[in-house]
């Protein structure tokens, strides 16, 4: 009865014309697509609120890694142990310094918006030696002495205004204390992640192998890891240390606003813009204001020169390093990156420029026009035909 039945099956699919048989396959394919992209679709959406949070989760422990390698082979391998004190060493090196900068910050808003709203805002008014600069003394001395005697009507006159600037100057204190708080709920999952490093990098290591094959995979997999941490270390790591020096600095100094300017010195450290734009300014306000005798403003400004020009030799050491990739392609993928996305963009779009760069340079080295031992064996191929003809 089997055997009939098999027998009347395969009658029926050979008397079915061609375009349905055909057909069915194709339609499965297309319904198996369209069931895995929409999972993909849903998996996106319900991940989506985590999503910022596991991007800078993941960059903080691929360029910590080694460091808790480190510590965990001195701890006896116990990587639970080594990631509770790269935790700790990290929120007494990096968020305590942040939010003591994050706290300057805020009150320099908040006293700045009481001072308009009150309408006690004012400028001091400059010293005479300020007219004897060289090329510029006598303008800045012009325009000061008039910010001095206008500002109060100035201010006077945008007071209709005053609810806006409150309003956006809160929302950015409060956007830079989401931006800490995200920080630290980072380094904590970053902490968790290293402890199952191992596990963690061998599926990498074998989703690279099963887009890339299993030469080309792994050398992408140790070119992703070690950009990540060129550009963690090179671009947000010597501009997070420099910002960190200087607002450090303008607050040993007595510089009003040093959170202001040392969020200032970040973003223009990101940029790839020197901190001497604001640096030097603070050292003019130095000399300037007649608060500080001669010793103690020689010694503030050249802390501030030190700490305004550190880039220029940590970012040589750090910047491309340990990577296969020459810097200024790196340099143009991250401020590309973060042209377009933002810091994060910074490490995707370094990462992908630094990718695209190997797999660019790996088809012109592997291409048959540059191999002469496959331009003589074409040429004997050739030879071969054409006497057979």
């Amino acid at each position: 009865m089997e055997a009939v039945r098999r027998v009347a099956s395969v009658t029926s699919a050979a008397t079915e014309p061609p375009e349905t048989r055909a057909s069915t396959p194709l339609m499965d394919v297309l319904i198996r697509i369209t069931l895995i992209g929409a999972l993909a679709v849903l998996c996106y959406q319900i991940f989506s609120p985590f999503l910022s949070l596991a991007v800078w989760s993941i960059i903080l422990a691929v360029t910590l890694y080694p460091l808790h390698q480190r510590l965990a082979a001195r701890l006896g391998r116990k990587q639970w142990l080594a990631s509770t004190f790269v935790i700790i060493i990290g929120l007494l090196l990096i968020v305590i310094p942040v939010a003591w900068l994050v706290n300057s910050f805020a009150d320099t808003t908040r006293n700045f918006i009481g001072a308009v709203q009150q309408n006690t805002l004012q400028i001091p008014p400059p010293r005479e030696s300020v007219q004897k600069w060289p090329l510029v003394g006598k303008k800045i001395y012009g325009g000061w002495s008039k910010a001095h005697s206008d500002l109060p009507a100035f201010v006077q006159s945008m007071q209709p205004k005053i609810g806006d600037l409150a309003g956006k100057a809160l929302a950015m204190v409060a956007g830079l204390a989401k931006t800490l708080l995200l920080f630290l709920a980072s380094f904590i999952v970053a902490g968790i992640l290293m402890a199952y490093g191992e596990p963690a990098a061998g599926t990498s290591r074998g989703i690279f192998t099963r887009v890339a094959g299993p030469t080309r995979g792994e050398a992408f997999f140790k070119l992703t890891t070690s950009t990540i941490r060129a550009v963690a270390l090179g671009v947000i790591g010597v501009a997070f240390m420099q910002a960190v020096l200087v607002g450090l600095a303008l607050l040993l100094a007595g510089v009003p606003a040093a959170g202001v300017l040392a969020v200032i010195v970040l973003v223009l450290a990101i940029a790839q813009l020197p901190a001497v734009i604001v640096t030097l300014p603070a050292i003019i306000y130095i000399w300037s204001s007649g608060q500080y005798s001669t010793t103690a403003a020689i010694t503030h400004t050249i802390i501030l020169l030190v700490v305004g020009l550190a880039d220029n030799v940590l970012k040589p050491l750090m910047l491309g390093r340990g990577v296969d990739v020459p810097m200024p392609v790196m340099l143009l993928g991250a401020l590309g990156g973060m042209a377009s996305g933002g810091i994060v963009g910074m490490f995707v779009g370094a990462t992908l420029f630094a990718l695209g760069h190997q797999i660019f340079m790996g088809w012109v080295t592997e291409s048959p026009d540059s191999d002469p031992a496959g331009l003589q064996n074409e040429a004997a191929e050739v030879a071969h035909v054409a006497a057979k003809t």
